[in-house]
């Protein structure tokens, strides 16, 4: 298979990005707008975080939170089916936005990125790594006193 002259890496291309984007917005304004014909995911608060195409533009992984819940309770397993049992409609909503040739499937995802940063913070506040911090700023202002 030939490579693209204009890629420059692994990631994602300029046209998955797009169109990536495009489908995260219809999305999150399809659910804002609460025009799926379903009174239990239309009572959830969703946040679309990102959407990720694959390279030939025909799977679109969807990562979303319930706003203000818990991803591993209830209400992330809940909101899951509902927007699993409801992917034909939102897909439909999404192909009226596009102007690709068909219209990825689309697979939704739980986005853990926000339990990540909740994370990151514990450790970054953690004692030890905040001595180790001090002891490395501390270094590189001998260095440049030196330099």
């Amino acid at each position: 298979m030939a490579k693209n002259r204009f890629s420059s890496g692994d990631g994602p291309s300029q046209r998955q990005l797009r169109v990536g984007e495009l489908i995260r917005r219809t999305l999150s304004d399809v659910l804002i707008r609460a025009e799926v014909h379903d009174p239990d995911l239309n009572r959830i608060s969703i946040t679309v975080g990102e959407v990720r195409c694959s390279p030939d533009l025909k799977v679109a992984t969807v990562y979303v939170a319930p706003l203000g819940g818990t991803l591993g309770g209830e209400s992330g397993q809940a909101m899951l089916a509902a927007l699993r049992r409801h992917s034909g409609e939102l897909r439909h909503h999404v192909s009226k936005g596009l102007t690709t040739k068909s219209t990825p499937e689309l697979r939704f995802r739980l986005d853990d990125t926000f339990d990540r940063l909740d994370e990151t913070r514990r450790m970054f506040s953690d004692e030890t790594v905040q001595r180790d911090i001090a002891r490395r700023d501390d270094d590189d202002d001998d260095a440049d006193a030196l330099g």
